[in-house]
């Protein structure tokens, strides 16, 4: 069996203290893929640092759990990349040195400064990410059919839908068929997309969260998952092999997750440390491939079997991430009338 020890000092990424220095405990905010031990051991392992985990979903839920503590209760931050920015200037997230990190190594798309920095100071790097796509069952619906767009409002597909309830990537998506692209998305171009949103919906038998749609696939009560990807599928391969995903050929919208050290920390060697070793090769895979949800690793040398990267479409993400793009915040209005939008249509 491999040392993790010798894995992580092998690391160019992880300058490792003596254990003794760093035996210590740190507390992190997370999503729910930072949690598996097989994730979080090896780090424990490698330098005597325990990370206490709890996981969250959504922003909204993480700064009101920060706010209900006092400081130096968190170490570190998970956060979605869009919301980076917003929770920096807060005073949250602690400033970085990027060249303690590998950013060199990570896909330059997903690199984005803009989103992880403020007046060029970095403040959270990016560590996994993937796509609001398609996701199918393979012994129902053909890839080709899945990469097509059109299918989604083929009135063939009657019954065959689950839909993830969330309206922004699947509007997003949908500008795309527009030929715009989502950050220009204006509220002249939403009777067109309610059109598609229509049709998409008379199809579907179910709008739910992840864990709703994601169960209507598994079971057989759909074969087509809309604004699903290798997050609802990829883990369950091994045991369900009819269960894919694709991006279709038109695009589609990109979810990524950051991590950041809290400001308030009064561990921030140990922190660090931590952010370190998950942008690390041997994090990556971890992360990559948690029990919770697989996603594609930021960091393009993580070492995946080649069985791994074939379920995470390794080597489609070029073309993937030229046609993709990550989530963008609305204007206030905007961002009201996509949900007036997506409420009147769920409607009916």
């Amino acid at each position: 069996m491999r040392d993790p020890m010798k894995a992580l000092l092998g690391s160019t990424a992880l300058a490792l203290l003596p254990l003794q220095a760093l035996a210590e405990e740190i507390n992190a905010l997370v999503w729910c893929d930072h949690t598996d031990p097989a994730f979080l051991q090896p780090f424990t392992d490698a330098t005597g640092i325990t990370v206490n985990v709890r996981d969250y979903e959504g922003t909204g839920t993480a700064l009101a759990l920060i706010e209900q503590s006092q400081p130096g209760d968190w170490d570190v931050f998970v956060v979605d990349t869009t919301d980076v920015k917003r929770v920096a200037g807060m005073g949250i997230l602690a400033p970085l040195d990027p060249a303690a990190f590998p950013l060199a190594d990570v896909f330059p798309e997903v690199r984005l400064d803009d989103y992880h920095q403020i007046d060029g100071v970095t403040y959270a790097v990016p560590e996994k990410f993937g796509y609001n796509a398609i996701a199918f069952d393979s012994t129902k619906v053909t890839l080709e059919q899945a990469r097509n767009i059109d299918t989604l409002m083929d009135p063939g597909q009657m019954g065959n839908l689950a839909i993830y309830d969330y309206y922004l990537p699947i509007i997003s998506q949908l500008a795309l068929k527009l030929g715009k692209a989502p950050a220009d998305l204006v509220e002249a171009d939403l009777p067109a997309i309610k059109e598609m949103l229509l049709a998409i919906n008379a199809n579907s038998t179910l709008v739910g969260d992840v864990v709703t749609t994601q169960t209507a696939l598994a079971t057989g009560q759909v074969s087509i998952l809309v604004g699903g990807g290798e997050y609802t599928v990829a883990g369950l391969r091994a045991e369900m092999p009819n269960l894919d995903w694709v991006l279709p050929d038109i695009g589609g919208i990109r979810w990524q997750q950051a991590i950041g050290v809290m400001a308030a920390s009064t561990k921030q060697e140990a922190a660090t440390k931590f952010v370190q070793y998950v942008l690390s090769p041997e994090g990556q895979v971890a992360l990559a491939t948690s029990s919770c949800y697989w996603g594609m690793p930021a960091n393009a040398k993580a070492p995946l079997s080649d069985e791994q990267k074939a379920i995470l479409r390794w080597d489609e993400q070029p073309t993937f991430l030229a046609k993709s793009y990550p989530y963008h915040a609305p204007t206030q209005a905007m961002d009201k009338a996509m949900q007036d939008l997506w409420a009147e249509v769920l409607q009916q």
